[in-house]
């Protein structure tokens, strides 16, 4: 069963462009605090407190080695919001499939029936 705090919960975090561009950032490998701060114009206070929401949810990981503290992707971190939406795609795309059937099954005697019209004209 889905828990839907933990997607409410990455859904707040990937809502905020700050905290996509970090998550962007790692995705090409660990950075430190230092690093993932650089490109903005915030604080140091408040790089931490995006890092804290992603860490949070579970989306990063971080560790502390003496000063320096540096964070990483969590590979399932995702996952959850994957499954949900995974959860949802499959019946949508059998409900269009299914359109797609119907829509095919009516326009074929429509084109018969134009080609008739076609015929009488003549």
């Amino acid at each position: 069963m889905l828990k839907y705090s933990e997607i409410d919960s990455i859904l707040r975090a990937l809502a905020e462009p700050t905290r996509r561009a970090i998550l962007e950032r790692l995705s090409r490998g660990p950075a430190t605090v230092s690093q993932l701060a650089e490109p903005f114009g915030m604080t140091f206070a408040a790089v931490l407190q995006h890092l804290q929401a992603l860490e949070a949810c579970g989306l990063i990981r971080s560790e502390k080695v003496g000063r320096v503290r540096t964070c990483r992707i969590e590979p399932g971190g995702l996952a959850p919001l994957a499954d949900w939406i995974a959860a949802r795609r499959t019946p949508a795309e059998r409900h269009l499939d299914r359109l797609g059937q119907i829509l095919a099954e009516t326009s074929q005697p429509n084109a018969t029936l134009h080609d008739q019209e076609k015929d009488d004209k003549k």
